[in-house]
């Protein structure tokens, strides 16, 4: 993906296009932008971590203990029972 600037006239046509959509549809487009430069952030944490050898726990870290359940989920014994009969 070419991460380069837009040239200033392609900057220029594409603002000119913004104004003459409605408000709504220049929401629509600053909602879009915002999207994708969020994409562009997690994708560089994402890069950045693995460059930096981040394990999936501590990746996931503020997952762990997000929800309730059993401690061992081995404590049903009735669980496995016939799997693989």
């Amino acid at each position: 993906m070419n991460s380069e600037p837009l040239a200033s006239t392609q900057l220029s046509e594409g603002i000119a296009k913004l104004k003459m959509l409605p408000e709504e549809k220049q929401l629509e487009v600053l909602d879009f932008i915002e999207f994708l430069q969020a994409k562009v952030e997690r994708q560089g944490e994402a890069r950045s971590n693995w460059q930096h050898g981040i394990s999936a726990l501590e990746a996931a870290g503020d997952l762990v203990g997000c929800v309730e359940g059993p401690e061992d989920l081995s404590a049903n014994p009735e669980y496995m029972k016939g799997f693989g009969e």
